[in-house]
């Protein structure tokens, strides 16, 4: 355990010199020439407990419903299902808590899956025609084998029931056999020519369907897709029957009997054949064709992609198949239709159907099926039909399929929450659950799962596009939704032929939601949408009716933040404070310029809202001259104070949620006040109306970005390297969220892109790229969620941090720091070539390619060719916290953190009213209070933290129902509780503040402001999110990087503690969505409708496997019903023959190795002795040999009884026969 020593000596303080510098200090980053506190020589020792040895990354468990899913398997036996997906991923379904998620490595689609039933086992079968033979007798299934084709495609996949060989079909027509227990590819094939008669001239097609009769195992039924159809003999390697039909197959079902079985055709046609009459099919029926007169030919109707024919002992047949409606109706939902007897039912999808199973209560293909329930997997959902009841119901889904159902906007993730939170979120939740649902239990029932012993109250939440909220109950790795809460209730809809009383800035999804910021303690919620505009909510337990209430406010920049080399006259540094406005007249002046309007209509009329989170209040901001207002780029709020944050590219507003006034409305520039360390000019009033609504959508490019982070940066970067590698960017612009890229279009690949408005070449030193905008089109925008960019050059030609380490975090002396971060006129505030940061450039739409080019050409003057710009400086980080606000303020007080895009630190003191009576009445001072701290790259995040190490929580309020009262009458007094920093009076400083930026860390102490510790995060990217989270009951910084890192820091010391480059930046979905929280814990949307929670704690990751369910549990497979001697005699039970005699190595010989390679998988015996060593491969190999021996000695209790019984009975029978024969003589005998 290291201890670090805090030594508050200012550097030239010295005892020998009492007339050196000890009058004057200079704070780091922050105002010059204020007189300092005269420090004591002392030590304040922070023993820190992290050490890498607590980190680990792990990936957990990943919910949501797989996406773009292409194959479906069940095992009826076990009771679980498996899905697989188009990125070579596998989900495996039990019940609620059994939830696995594999991954191929090959990453290719998996075309078909198949379960050895209850064998504990899965085959995949992938694009790339390779098998694999998972085991799942563990809790992470690994790969025992693989077998790849060389020579052909894979198109069919079968497994006979209590059967260890598997049926391969191929493109080519041809079908073999592999033995699943060694994955070796048995010599027995059967060729296509074999199985067609000699007489036909073409080719049948793949095989499209493979199965054993089930009146006798030696006969194979195989499907052509040509539509030929042949009743193979294994034994004597020839076909019994062949079965001709014009129309192409898609799939074929068997009756029970093995007597007649069922095709599915592109017509949309059905055919019923039987075995003993080969010629035609003895029916043919077009389920949804129009009936025609005159023996004319049915209309055409769609494809019919599967059938399943099921028998029932005491109903009719069950014929259930997808597809087959008529074309003649278009705009037609995707449809499953179950034929019952006389009776048809469609039921009707919202989502194209991709596969269907029916579930049945026998594994035993020659019995009566008696199925109970259909499977269904959609494009976008996940149902399951209840077959025993007559209107057809769906089961209720446990699973969280539904994540995606409006696309996810932002994340959020709170752990340890207070106990009472779930279940009170849970009680108001369960209410606006949906009713019909089947009454009988989720059929997928297989595997078990006990809760973990460290299990903490864990609430997950996710904003969408459609502006609602769900709440997620995540604990112990389990996610179940809590309450939806929709946020476009609070809005009038605009109603067609009235005239805008609004300016909507977007076309789609006006109230999509862009941060959320909740206070688990006060239970008070806000949120911040894409039309600029902020919502806050109290929860309650009671329906109440009151009208909400409406602020507007007024943020507009008259300033640009840094001159132009163009400026020739002396202009004011910063201009008056824009004024609030409170329900200002919404107009429209004469030219038509928008002013003063939202961009939504609140309800006006008092609104009836049931229990759960009510809304209490509204701010909007509106259209300044014409301009639209900028995207909300923070967010904060603190129940305690009872007041809310927010900023953009144009400046800050306080708000007082709790008398409903607007505190402060400011430009960026004015919080600075007489410390703005820029040059500023005026902005001209014709450049701006001219490229208002361009630079708007410029601005608009990502809705969860602050500026900082929507640019695409470089640093470190020679002239060669810029001028020979030019960047090839595109930037899709007015997007919808709903709008998902293509699956198949490789985001990584810079060939896919097409040519940009312009080669960008640097001609200067500063390694900067500018990112021309090519905007065109309509001035309304839509709200864009998916940023389609070269991915390899998002960080520019970035070199790995493992090349370039980062510096440790070090220790700065007060000077040291100072000379860091002094600005003077020879020393720009901004960085050299060592910055990240980048400049953006707005054209207007009219401009041409050469204009651009011109005016890309202009803005890279001379003064700008060593300084890299911002284009407006927005307001990125805000935090609440008692705090000093400033430099060596001896008490505490509330205070506002602010941070910008330029990495600048401001500090808005706050002057609260004492009593509770005054709070409600008395006005909130709001000023600056004129501390500047400067960071590289945009500000983040900041935290406080005592000096005992340990984190300072911000105060709060305790929860209270704003609409119950108490037996007087009277509303509940707030209770706010507030956490102060350990101290002592001898000290000079009584806590730090953590600050992290894009680029940097910092740790300053208060309120002396002195930077104790920087560490540079990162020189070749930027960091993405940054979170102070705690983690083995202490304090470490977590940052997320745009190069896929995860790193750690200790704190206050900022040393590295882990640093993996772990999660690739393949979307920027991920970089939306990502978030840290306490407990080591961390969650992102790892695909459109999936979410993937991982663990940066060793302590969760050696835990993890009593956390996670078991997938397979001995089961007895279920015993054949007995037959009577005359079906037996007459052939009514299937026929049983020894496959190994047929397919082994003595009868059929070895399989050619160039038609497929076998490849050991890891978690075979093979790829455990090659990969594991040690103590942990001998207790694996020991595990899975007692697994063994226990099944053996199982079999061997079996037997040993059954020998016991016979030798009872042979004992009883001897001692009667020698008790008949005792006194009878030899003769009589």
């Amino acid at each position: 355990m290291k201890k670090f020593n805090f030594r508050k000596v200012l550097d030239g303080l010295t005892a020998s010199s009492p007339g050196s510098a000890s009058g004057t200090s200079t704070c780091p980053g922050g105002t010059t020439g204020v007189p300092a506190v005269g420090v004591t020589p002392r030590e304040t020792e922070v023993q820190e407990t992290l050490a890498s040895e607590n980190f680990q990354i792990c990936k957990t468990v990943r919910h949501g419903f797989p996406y773009q899913p292409t194959a479906l398997a069940f095992d009826p036996v076990q009771k679980i299902v498996a899905i697989g997906t188009r990125t070579g991923g596998v989900r495996i379904l039990g019940r609620p808590g059994v939830d696995c998620y594999c991954q191929h490595d090959s990453e290719a689609a998996v075309l078909h899956l198949q379960f050895p039933i209850n064998e504990g086992a899965l085959v995949t079968a992938c694009a790339d025609d390779t098998l694999h033979l998972w085991n799942l007798r563990q809790k992470r299934p690994a790969i025992l084998h693989s077998l790849k084709f060389n020579r052909e495609r894979i198109t069919f996949c079968h497994i006979p029931f209590q059967s260890k060989w598997l049926y391969v079909g191929t493109e080519r027509g041809n079908t073999h056999v592999v033995n699943i227990e060694s994955f070796i590819l048995s010599g027995y094939i059967i060729m296509w020519n074999k199985a067609i008669e000699l007489a036909t001239k073409t080719h049948p097609g793949p095989v499209v369907h493979l199965s054993d009769s089930p009146r006798d195992e030696g006969k194979m039924l195989i499907g052509f897709e040509s539509g030929t159809v042949v009743l193979w003999d294994l034994r004597t390697k020839k076909p019994d029957f062949r079965f001709y039909y014009d129309e192409a197959i898609h799939s074929i079902s068997w009756h029970h009997e093995g007597k007649q079985f069922m095709c599915s055709h592109s017509d949309g046609s059905l055919t019923m054949w039987n075995l003993k009459n080969t010629a035609k099919p003895f029916q043919i029926t077009f389920p949804h064709a129009k009936s025609q007169r005159d023996g004319k030919k049915p209309d055409p109707c769609k494809p019919i992609l599967k059938v399943e024919y099921k028998t029932s002992r005491s109903s009719e047949p069950f014929i259930i198949f997808s597809g087959g409606l008529s074309y003649d109706k278009a705009g037609r939902r995707p449809s499953l239709t179950i034929m019952h007897g006389k009776s048809i039912t469609v039921l009707e999808m919202d989502h194209p159907i991709v596969e269907f199973l029916t579930l049945c209560e026998t594994p035993y293909p020659n019995e009566f099926q008696e199925p109970y329930a259909v499977v269904v997997l959609l494009e976008k959902d996940f149902i399951v039909v209840d077959l025993t009841q007559s209107h057809f119901p769906i089961f209720e889904n446990p699973y969280p399929m539904d994540i995606h159902e409006s696309p996810v906007t932002c994340t959020a993730y709170f752990a340890d929450c207070p106990p009472e939170l779930i279940p009170a979120l849970y009680s108001v939740g369960a209410k606006h659950k949906k009713q019909g649902y089947s009454n009988k239990e989720w059929p997928v029932s297989g595997g078990t799962w006990t809760l973990g012993t460290q299990t903490y109250p864990e609430i997950i939440i996710t904003g969408h596009a459609d502006g609602s909220i769900k709440f997620w109950d995540g604990s112990a790795i389990t996610l179940e939704m809590l309450y939806k809460l929709k946020t476009s209730k609070v809005f009038e809809k605009q109603k067609v032929g009235e005239g805008k009383q609004v300016a909507e800035i977007v076309e789609e999804d006006p109230y999509a939601i862009q941060m959320i910021s909740w206070c688990p303690e006060s239970r008070i919620l806000c949120v911040t949408g894409i039309s600029a505009h902020v919502i806050l909510y109290r929860f309650s337990k009671h329906e109440a009716t009151t009208e909400i209430v409406s602020l507007e406010v007024r943020l507009q920049n008259d300033v640009e933040d840094i001159i132009t080399p163009e400026a020739t006259e002396n202009i004011s540094p910063y201009t008056e404070p824009s004024q609030p406005i409170t329900g200002s007249p919404r107009n429209v002046s004469p030219e038509g310029i928008k002013d003063s309007i939202p961009c939504l209509k609140v309800k006006s009329r008092p609104v009836r809202m049931p229990q759960g989170y009510q809304a209490e209040l509204v701010i909007q901001l509106v259209w300044v001259d014409g301009e639209p207002p900028q995207q909300i780029a923070s967010l904060a709020l603190n129940s305690a104070y009872g007041l809310v944050a927010f900023g953009n590219s144009n400046g800050l507003a306080v708000v007082d949620f709790i008398q409903k006034t607007v505190l402060l409305s400011m430009g960026t520039i004015d919080l600075y006040g007489s410390s703005d360390p820029y040059p500023r000019q005026l902005r001209s009033p014709r450049r701006s109306k001219q490229l208002t609504a361009d630079t708007f959508c410029m601005r608009g490019l990502s809705n969860i970005y602050s500026d900082s982070k929507k640019r695409i940066r470089t640093s470190h970067q020679s002239l060669s390297e810029l001028s020979d590698s030019p960047v090839s960017l595109e930037l899709e612009r007015c997007k919808s969220p709903t709008s998902v890229p293509p699956p198949t279009t490789p985001h990584n690949d810079p060939r896919t892109f097409p040519d940009t408005p312009a080669n960008v070449k640097a001609s200067h030193c500063s390694p900067v790229f500018y990112l021309l905008d090519n905007v065109k089109g309509p001035r309304k925008l839509s709200l864009p969620t998916d940023l389609k960019t070269d991915l390899d050059n998002v960080n520019g030609h970035c070199t790995s941090p493992t090349s370039q380490p980062c510096s440790t975090g070090k220790r700065v002396s007060a000077t040291e720091g100072a000379k860091l971060n002094r600005w003077g006129p020879s020393r720009p505030p901004f960085r050299k070539v060592q910055s990240a940061a980048c400049m953006e450039i707005s054209l207007p739409a009219s401009h041409t390619e050469e204009s651009r080019d011109n005016s890309f050409s202009r803005s890279r003057s001379s003064s700008v060719s060593s300084i890299d710009k911002e284009s407006k400086e927005t307001i990125t980080a805000l935090y609440f916290m008692d705090s000093y606000g400033r430099k060596n303020d001896g008490t505490l007080s509330p205070c506002l953190w602010v941070g910008t895009s330029l990495g600048v630190v401001l500090v808005i003191s706050l002057n609260l009213p004492s009593g509770e009576e005054q709070r409600q009445s008395e006005p909130v001072m709001v000023a600056p209070s004129g501390t500047v701290l400067m960071l590289k790259g945009a500000v983040l995040t900041f935290s406080s933290v005592d000096c005992a190490g340990g984190l300072i929580h911000p105060p709060y309020e305790v929860w209270r129902d704003p609409n119950s009262m108490d037996d007087n009458e009277k509303p509940r007094k707030r209770k706010l509780v507030t956490f102060s920093p350990s101290s002592s009076q001898d000290m000079g400083d009584y806590h730090f503040a953590v600050i992290c930026s894009e680029k940097q860390a910092k740790v300053y102490s208060l309120p002396s402001q002195n930077c104790l510790y920087a560490h540079s995060i990162t020189e070749s990217s930027f960091v993405l999110r940054a979170d102070v989270v705690t983690v083995c009951n202490s304090v470490c910084l977590a940052c997320f990087c745009a190069n896929g890192h995860i790193m750690t820091l200790s704190l206050p010391s900022l040393r590295p503690m882990l640093d993996v480059n772990y999660l690739p930046l393949t979307d920027m979905r991920i970089a939306r969505t990502f978030c840290f929280t306490n407990g080591g814990q961390a969650l992102f949307l790892s695909s459109p409708t999936e979410i993937q929670r991982i663990t940066y704690s060793q302590e969760m990751c050696e835990n993890l496997q009593d956390m996670l369910g078991e997938l397979f549990t001995p089961v007895e497979t279920p015993e054949a019903q007995n037959r009577g001697f005359l079906k037996g005699l007459f052939g009514g039970s299937g026929q049983t023959f020894d496959r190994e005699e047929l397919f082994g190595e003595a009868a059929a010989g070895k399989a050619s190795r160039s038609l497929a390679q076998h490849i050991p998988g890891p978690g075979s015996m093979e790829g455990m002795k090659a990969a594991a060593g040690g103590v942990v491969g001998d207790l694996a190999r020991a595990r899975i040999a007692l697994d063994e021996r226990g099944q053996r000695l199982g079999e061997l209790e079996e037997r040993t009884a059954a020998m016991m019984g016979s030798a009872e009975s042979f004992s009883k029978h001897a001692h009667e026969l020698m008790l008949k024969c005792k006194d009878k003589k030899w003769y009589q005998l």
